[in-house]
């Protein structure tokens, strides 16, 4: 009988995909399985992830795989989405919803928080995060513990996302620095400790002290003993091979939705006028500060390609033109503020947050073709400047793009010519925070150059015919 191939387990749950894969020793991936799952409703009325079908589906996969013979586990590691709690009682089960991030939050409640602790500058600059309502996931605790004190007397302890990945194999209550650091509003950065707020309201009595990322705790689950990881944030986990192989200081472009520059060589204190600009920190594997910036560019091409699909009977889904180095050289000379894009998805996002009720106007456009040119070309200026916000005063030399994006050869070529002096980078990881959660599990066991591999990176060159690109869009 053949011997088992050792591997880790890693559940990779994102809020619209939810994955369980194995790495090889040499964190190749050997098996994958991927699904969605229908979402639930909250009291309210919103949509709420459904926790116990996310159980239930993680179990099963685990198990079908724990009795094949074809792998051995040997570790799991859990990587989830951010500005999510799971707030367990005495029986050990949640006992609310998981509230989503996108649901409204009340601006007066809010506001009394901050009027508390030295007015909303002071607790944006402590807790190094912009006021972002529900996605700081620390005030949903202030929010229950105000709206719905019986149930805030209900909970015993409150776990982010990933360590409730965690727990659910391990029976333990952790937090890990990459969760607490995701613009939670509960860590005050200064200190370098939970924020006073926590304490003062009753709450950190509830949350687990933080432990190193890297921490492993052998559990037997199944009858089978396993080295179990306490979970981590998938922003980070996305990071943590770039932060492993890299020598020289570099940021990575995470694209998707939200396209998140991700600083780790900026030690600069964020002002608030950067937080007014969507800028704040995250902490990475090794529990240091990562200078972040924000801009919701997926999301607004995903909307102006639909809109610009309608009005032009192409395709809705995708972009329907090859680079036209003709037509992006006469956009950039005529540089027409009529034609110039306006956000409507990303408008209170990035580095120009101004709310606008206007629709961008595309009847001024002789084509599809033109409309397209100008789209990418204005969103590639805004998210170089949403880049330089994360760069700070200390030049960069590389930029490594990941996610959906660095398919998109227009927009990274668009990039690289706007960045002049820099190196361009794609990276074709195709699941970059599960890597990252498995990688935390065995960084002592790689070699770089082994790592390196699986990065896919390639240099993007500007057009040839275009040039460096001077154009702004503010």
């Amino acid at each position: 009988m053949a011997s088992k191939l050792p591997v880790t387990a890693i559940f990779d749950i994102g809020k619209t995909n939810k994955k369980f894969l194995l790495f090889d020793e040499f964190l190749s991936v050997v098996y994958e399985r991927s699904d969605t799952l229908k979402e639930t409703i909250d009291e309210d009325g919103f949509s709420s992830e459904n926790v116990q079908l996310l159980k239930e589906w993680m179990f099963r996969e685990f198990e079908a795989v724990v009795h094949e013979q074809k792998f051995k586990i040997e570790a799991i590691n859990f990587s989830g989405y951010g500005a999510t709690l799971v707030h367990i009682g005495k029986n050990g089960e949640p006992v609310t919803p998981i509230y989503n991030y996108l649901k409204p939050y009340p601006e007066k409640l809010a506001g009394e928080l901050y009027q508390l602790y030295g007015g909303r500058e002071t607790f944006a600059l402590e807790t190094a995060s912009p006021p972002m309502g529900m996605l700081n996931s620390g005030l949903q605790l202030y929010r229950i513990k105000k709206e719905k004190p019986d149930l805030f007397r209900r909970i015993e302890k409150t776990l982010h996302l990933p360590q409730y990945l965690s727990y659910l194999f391990t029976g333990r209550f952790m937090a890990d620095p990459t969760s607490i650091g995701c613009h939670t509003a509960m860590w005050n950065f200064k200190e370098n400790r939970y924020h006073r707020w926590l304490n003062d309201e009753g709450v950190l009595q509830m949350l687990p002290s933080p432990s190193p990322v890297q921490t492993v705790i052998e559990e037997t689950v199944s009858g089978k003993t396993f080295q179990t990881g306490i979970g981590i944030h998938d922003s980070s986990a996305a990071l943590a091979p770039y932060l492993t192989v890299f020598n020289e200081p570099f940021i990575q472009l995470s694209t998707g939705t939200w396209s998140i520059s991700m600083n780790p060589f900026n030690a600069e204190p964020l002002t608030f006028e950067e937080l007014k600009r969507d800028c704040l920190n995250y902490i990475n594997i090794y529990s240091k500060p990562v200078k972040a910036s924000r801009f919701l560019m997926g999301g607004e091409y995903a909307h102006q390609l639909k809109r610009m699909g309608r009005y032009f009977e192409r395709d809705p889904d995708q972009l329907d033109c090859t680079p036209d180095e003709a037509l992006l050289q006469k956009l950039i000379r005529s540089n027409d503020s009529e034609k110039k894009l306006i956000l409507e998805q990303a408008d209170t996002s990035g580095p120009y947050p101004v709310k606008r009720d206007e629709e961008w106007d595309l009847s001024r456009f002789h084509s599809y073709d033109e409309a397209a040119h100008q789209l990418l070309l204005d969103l590639a200026s805004i998210q170089v400047d949403s880049l330089k916000l994360a760069e700070g005063g200390k030049k960069i030399p590389q930029i490594i793009i990941t996610g959906g994006f660095a398919k998109n050869q227009f927009f990274c070529r668009l990039l690289a010519a706007m960045l002049p002096g820099k190196s361009v980078y794609t990276a074709s990881v195709p699941e970059a925070s599960a890597l990252g959660a498995a990688l935390v599990l065995k960084q002592q066991t790689l070699t770089n150059d082994n790592l390196k591999k699986h990065l896919g990176l390639k240099l993007q060159q500007p057009f040839e015919g275009v040039g460096e690109i001077q154009y702004s869009w503010a």
